[in-house]
C-alpha cells in the first residue's frame, strides 16, 4: 500500500472515530453512518485530500453540513504527522500535507521505480478478457483498433492491481458469415480466370478478396472449382478462414496487442460442447417446450423475455454456441470473465448472464462492456465509409497514417462506451496540441537532463527542499498515481490514466518552464533532479499500461 493510500485509509478511520467521539459527546444524533470519502480536491489550494464525509451524514443526521464537520473535526485527534484539517463550506473536510510529507511521498515513488503505482488487489484471481472478436471475413477496422486498445490496456491495468489475466480473441468461424466468405472467395477465382460470375447478394466485395483468391490460384492452382459443391466450399472457406485470421493476428501484433488464445467457435461445435449446453440447460429445468422450439426461461433470472435456443426447424439460434464458449471459458477455471463487443450487442448482456446463472454461476462473473463507434475525421470533415462497397478503413491503414502510439493514446482518451471523433490530422501534428506527443515530449525533456547532467549529480538530495506550488503540485499529483491505477482497473476505465498522464505532462512543463533545474543552486539541482526523474518514471509507466512508448528522444 502506497504512503498515500495509507494515509486516506487512516483518514478514513479517524473520521469514523470523529463521528463516534461526537455522538458519545452528545453533540451528534446517533445513526448508521455511511463509509466516509477521502479523495482529491476538484480544485487546488482546497487541500491534498478531502472529505465530503460530513454532507454525507448531514441529511440523516438532520444538522447543517458545517456544523457536522465542525463538530467531527474538533475530535479529529492522531492525525499523522504533516496532516492538518480546515473546514470549507459547504461542509468540507480538506486535509493539508506539508513540505515532509510530500518528500516522503516522492522518496517512495524514487524507491519503488517502476514497480510503483502497482498493487496486489486482485489477490491472484483468474481473469480472461475477450476482445476485437471480429469476424474473420476481412481486414480489422478502426472499431475493432479501438476494442483492441481498450482491451489490451485493461489487461494491463488489471496485472498491475494483481489479477491473473488472459487475453482471448474468438474466432467465429461458424455459421452463415464464413459460408457467404466461401462463396465470395469461389466468385473471386472464377472472375481471374476470365469467368463471368458475380458476387451473392450477402458477399462480401472487399477487394481484399481479390489479393486472397489470386494468392489461393498460386499456391493451389484452380482444381478446387472442379470438385463437388459441399467439398469446394469447405476447402474455400478453411483457407480464407485461416488467412484472414492470420492477417488479424499478425495486424493486432503490429499494434503491439497479443493473445493467448485464439479460439474457434467450429471447435465447439466439433466436441459437441453446443449440443450439450441445452441438455445441462434442460436437466436444471430451466427449459420448456412451445410452438416446436425450446426455449430457455430468461426472465426467471432477470431478462427481459424468454430466449429460444433450438428452432422448430431444430437449428440452434447463436445463443447456444455463445453460451457453450462462456461455460467452457469459466470450466478452464476463470474466476471472472470479461467481454468487449460493439455497440450493437445491447440485448446480448442479460441473456448471456442469465444462461450462465441458468447452469449455476453467480451474477456477477461476466462483465460484458459495449465499444463504441469509431467517426475518423479529416480537414474537420468525416471520412466517408462504405460497407455496402467493402470500402473502409484498416487498423493496419490507421496504423500507418498516424503511428502506433497516438492511435491506441487517442482511442484511450475517452471512455469506451462514448462515441469517438478521431482526428486524423491532429493524431499526425508533432506539436503541443496532439495529446500524445506532448505527454511523451514531457518523457523526452526529462531524459534530456539527465543526458546533460551526466554522472555529476549527487545522490541523496535533500527533497524537503521542493517547497515552491509547481514542486508540491507535482508531487501530489505523483502521490496519486496508485489509486488512479487501481481506479482505472476498478471500473475498467483506462482512460483515467491517460487524463492522469496528460495532467501530470502539464505540470512538469510547467514546473520547467519556471524553474532552472541543472543550473540553480547543488543542492535544489539534486532536489529538483530526483523530482524529475520520478515524474519520468511514472509517465513511463502511465504510458506503458496505455501500450504506448516513452522515448528517450524526440
Amino acid at each position: 500500500m502506497s504512503v498515500r493510500a495509507r494515509l486516506v485509509e487512516t483518514l478514513r478511520e479517524r473520521l469514523v472515530a470523529a463521528f463516534g467521539a461526537a455522538v458519545a459527546a452528545g453533540e451528534l444524533p446517533s445513526v448508521a453512518g455511511p463509509e466516509p470519502v477521502v479523495e482529491m480536491p476538484r480544485e487546488s489550494g482546497h487541500g491534498e485530500l478531502a472529505s465530503p464525509y460530513a454532507m454525507q451524514l448531514a441529511r440523516a443526521l438532520r444538522v447543517p453540513p458545517r456544523v457536522v464537520a465542525e463538530r467531527l473535526a474538533a475530535h479529529l485527534g492522531g492525525l499523522p504527522p504533516g496532516v492538518r484539517v480546515v473546514v470549507a463550506n459547504p461542509g468540507f473536510l480538506n486535509f493539508y500535507l506539508d513540505d515532509a510529507w510530500l518528500a516522503q511521498a516522492l522518496a517512495e515513488v524514487l524507491e519503488r521505480g517502476p514497480d510503483y503505482g502497482g498493487s496486489d488487489v486482485g489477490g491472484g484471481r483468474r481473469v480472461l478478457i475477450e476482445f476485437v472478436s471480429a469476424n474473420p471475413t476481412g481486414p480489422l477496422n478502426v472499431v475493432n483498433a479501438r476494442a483492441a486498445a481498450v482491451g489490451d490496456s485493461l489487461a494491463r491495468l488489471l496485472a498491475a492491481v494483481g489479477y491473473r489475466v488472459e487475453r482471448e480473441f474468438y474466432v467465429n468461424d461458424a455459421g452463415g458469415q464464413v459460408g457467404n466468405l466461401a462463396l465470395s472467395l469461389e466468385v473471386r477465382l472464377r472472375q481471374l480466370l476470365g469467368e463471368a460470375a458475380e458476387l451473392p447478394p450477402d458477399g462480401y466485395p472487399g477487394e481484399y478478396l481479390v489479393d486472397l483468391a489470386r494468392g489461393y490460384l498460386e499456391e493451389h492452382g484452380a482444381a478446387v472449382l472442379e470438385l463437388p459443391e459441399e467439398e469446394r466450399l469447405a476447402l474455400l472457406r478453411d483457407f480464407a478462414v485461416e488467412r484472414i485470421r492470420a492477417q488479424q493476428e499478425a495486424s493486432c501484433e503490429r499494434y503491439g496487442v497479443h493473445f493467448d488464445r485464439f479460439f474457434s467457435e467450429r471447435r465447439l461445435h466439433e466436441t459437441g460442447a453446443v449440443d450439450k449446453v441445452v441438455g445441462l440447460l434442460r436437466e436444471r429445468g430451466h427449459t420448456y417446450q412451445e410452438e416446436g422450439a425450446t426455449w430457455l426461461a430468461a426472465r426467471e433470472f432477470g431478462d427481459d423475455k424468454d430466449r429460444v435456443l433450438v428452432k422448430s426447424d431444430g437449428a440452434y439460434t447463436y445463443v447456444v454456441p455463445d453460451v457453450a464458449y462462456h461455460l467452457d471459458k469459466l470450466r478452464r477455471g476463470h474466476d471472472l470473465l470479461i467481454d468487449l463487443l460493439g455497440p450493437d450487442h445491447h440485448g446480448y448482456v442479460a441473456r448471456m448472464r442469465a444462461a450462465l446463472e441458468a447452469l449455476g454461476y453467480p451474477p456477477g462473473v461476466l462483465e460484458v462492456h459495449l465499444i463504441q463507434q469509431v467517426r475518423l475525421l479529416r480537414e474537420g470533415r468525416a471520412v466517408t465509409m462504405s460497407k455496402r462497397a467493402g470500402e473502409f478503413v484498416t487498423m493496419d491503414q490507421l496504423v500507418a497514417e498516424v503511428g502506433c502510439d497516438a492511435a491506441r493514446f487517442f482511442f484511450l482518451q475517452r471512455s469506451p462506451e462514448s462515441p469517438l471523433d478521431f482526428d486524423l490530422d491532429l493524431a499526425k501534428l508533432e506539436t503541443s496540441e496532439n495529446p500524445v506527443f506532448y505527454v511523451q515530449y514531457a518523457h523526452a525533456r526529462i531524459c534530456s537532463l539527465f543526458r546533460q547532467a551526466g554522472e555529476n549529480w549527487p545522490e541523496g538530495a535533500d527533497l524537503t527542499l521542493l517547497t515552491q506550488p509547481e514542486e508540491r503540485e507535482l508531487m501530489r499529483q505523483l502521490s496519486r498515481f496508485p489509486e488512479e491505477v487501481l481506479a482505472a482497473a476498478q471500473e475498467r476505465a483506462p482512460h483515467r490514466v491517460a487524463r492522469y498522464c496528460l495532467e501530470l505532462a502539464g505540470l512538469f512543463h510547467s514546473f520547467y518552464n519556471r524553474h532552472r533545474v541543472l543550473g540553480s543552486a547543488p543542492p535544489t539541482a539534486a532536489a529538483r533532479l530526483s523530482l524529475a526523474r520520478a515524474v519520468g518514471a511514472v509517465l513511463a509507466r502511465g504510458l506503458d499500461l496505455l501500450g504506448v512508448t516513452a522515448p528517450e528522444r524526440m
